[in-house]
C-alpha cells in the first residue's frame, strides 16, 4: 500500500470516531442549554405574573390652613441696662442686695457714708440763719430811716443813705436765697450717699466691696432688666416686602414672633414684632428686626442665641402631606402617588413650606383626595401593585386555602418546567 493510501485511511479512521463520540455529546449540551433557557424565561414569567402586592402606608392628601413662617437666628437683649456708679464720693458702708437677685427701681441697693456731706449740710443751714438774722436787721434799718423822712417833712436821714440802706438789705436777702440753693445742693448730694437703683431688673455682679472707698467713677453693679426682653434678628433683603406687607394687612396688631430653643426647636415664648430696622445691611444683604417679648417667667436670657420664628401670613386651604412621602429624585421632589387600580406613579411636586414637624404645604402636584404613599417607597417602581394601608395597620396573614392554593400553583408550575 502506498503512502498516500494510509494518511487517507488514517483520516477516515478519525472522523468515523469523531461522529461516534463527539457528536452525540454536543448535541446533548446544545438540548440542555435550551431547556435552561426555556425554564428561565417560564420561571421569570411566573414570577411576573405571581408577584404579590406591595404592603404600603398611604394618606390622603388633606386640607387646611397653614401659617406661613421667616425663620432666622436671633439674640436676646436687654430692653434696658443700667451701669450703676455711685454720684458722690465716699467709703462704702453698705451692700443691700445680692447678685442676681431682681431689684425693683427705687430700692436702695448701696449706702455710701454720709457723715461729710451731712456736715456740708449743717453748715449750710446754720449760715442760712445767720444771713436770714443779717437780713431782717438791715429790713429793719431801712425801715426806721423812712418812717423818720416821713414825719413832719423834715429831712432827717439823707437820700444816700437811704439808698445805701436798700441796698444792704437787697444783698442781705440775695445772700439768703444763694445759702437755700446751697443747702438744697447739700441735700441733694446727701441724697446721693443712697444708691437708688433706677430701674427694675436683675442685679449682676457686684464690682466693689464693701469698705472701699468709691469714686463717681466707679462701677457698683450693672443692672439688667430682662421683663419685658427684645429678640433682635436678621432676615434676608428678599423677605422685606413680605414682612412690610404683612404687617400692613395685619394692621393694628402686630406679627406673632415665637422663639425656638437651638437645640430642639421647640416654643420657648412668644412676642411681637416690635420695629423693623431704617435700613438694610449692604454687606450682608439682610435688614434688621426686633421683637419685643414679656418673658415673664424668664424665658429668655439677655445674649442667648435663639432661632427666631414670625408668621408673615396664613395660606387658607393649603394641601398638607406627611413629609415622608415626599422624596428627592434627580429631577425634583415627587411623591408615589396611589391610582384607581392600586398602582403606583411617580408625581412631581413643589413643596411651600413646613407644616410643623412633620408634614409639608404642597403648591403643585397634587389635589385634594389624592393617596400618596408614606412608608414602603423603598420597594415601589412605577407602576408597581400595591395593597394600600391605613397608618399604623398591618397587612393581614394569608389564609390556609390562600397558603395551599399558592403551594398547588408552584407544584404545578415545577411541573410544566420539568
Amino acid at each position: 500500500m502506498s503512502r498516500f493510501w494510509k494518511i487517507a485511511l488514517a483520516v477516515i479512521v478519525v472522523l468515523v470516531i469523531a461522529g461516534i463520540f463527539v457528536v452525540p455529546r454536543l448535541r446533548h449540551a446544545e438540548g440542555a442549554n435550551a431547556a435552561q433557557t426555556q425554564g428561565g424565561k417560564a420561571n421569570g414569567e411566573g414570577q411576573g405574573k405571581d408577584q404579590p402586592p406591595v404592603p404600603v402606608t398611604v394618606v390622603p392628601v388633606a386640607s387646611q390652613d397653614v401659617p406661613v413662617y421667616l425663620t432666622a437666628t436671633g439674640t436676646a437683649q436687654a430692653r434696658n441696662s443700667v451701669v450703676v456708679r455711685p454720684q458722690v464720693a465716699g467709703q462704702l458702708m453698705k451692700l443691700n442686695f445680692q447678685e442676681g437677685q431682681e431689684v425693683k427701681q427705687g430700692d436702695v441697693i448701696a449706702e455710701i457714708d454720709p457723715r461729710t456731706i451731712q456736715s456740708q449740710y449743717d453748715q449750710s443751714v446754720a449760715k442760712l440763719r445767720q444771713d436770714q438774722a443779717a437780713a431782717a436787721t438791715a429790713k429793719n434799718n431801712l425801715e426806721r430811716s423812712q418812717n423818720l423822712v416821713s414825719k413832719g417833712g423834715q429831712q432827717y436821714v439823707s437820700k444816700q443813705d437811704l439808698d445805701n440802706l436798700k441796698n444792704t438789705l437787697d444783698q442781705a436777702v440775695a445772700t439768703v436765697v444763694a445759702d437755700q440753693a446751697s443747702i438744697r445742693a447739700s441735700q441733694v448730694q446727701l441724697g446721693f450717699t443712697k444708691v437708688i437703683a433706677p430701674i427694675d431688673g436683675l442685679a449682676g455682679i457686684r464690682a466693689v466691696d464693701v469698705g472701699n472707698i468709691v469714686a463717681t467713677t466707679d462701677t457698683i453693679v450693672t443692672l439688667t432688666e430682662v421683663h419685658p426682653i427684645y429678640v433682635s434678628f436678621n432676615l434676608p433683603e428678599k423677605n422685606l416686602d413680605l414682612v412690610r406687607s404683612s404687617m400692613r394687612e395685619e394692621g393694628a396688631t402686630p406679627l406673632e414672633v415665637a422663639a425656638l430653643d437651638r437645640v430642639d426647636a421647640h416654643v420657648v415664648a412668644t412676642g411681637k414684632l416690635d420695629v423693623i430696622d431704617n435700613t438694610i445691611d449692604t454687606t450682608t444683604g439682610t435688614f434688621r428686626l426686633r421683637a419685643l417679648f414679656d418673658n415673664t417667667k424668664t424665658e429668655l436670657w439677655p445674649g442667648q442665641f435663639v432661632n427666631a420664628r414670625v408668621r408673615v401670613r396664613t395660606v387658607k386651604n393649603g394641601l398638607v402631606v406627611p413629609a415622608q412621602a415626599v422624596q428627592r429624585g434627580p429631577d425634583g421632589d415627587y411623591v408615589y402617588l396611589v391610582q384607581g387600580d392600586n398602582t403606583v406613579k411617580m408625581q412631581a411636586v413643589e413643596t411651600a413650606t413646613e407644616v410643623g414637624d412633620s408634614h409639608m404645604l404642597i403648591s403643585k402636584g397634587l389635589k385634594l383626595g389624592d393617596k400618596v404613599v408614606t412608608e414602603g417607597q423603598f420597594r415601589l417602581k412605577p407602576g408597581s401593585k400595591v395593597q394600600p394601608l391605613a397608618p399604623g395597620q398591618v397587612p393581614a396573614a394569608p389564609t390556609a386555602e390562600e397558603l395551599k392554593a399558592k403551594k398547588d400553583q408552584q407544584g404545578r408550575q415545577g411541573g410544566r418546567r420539568g
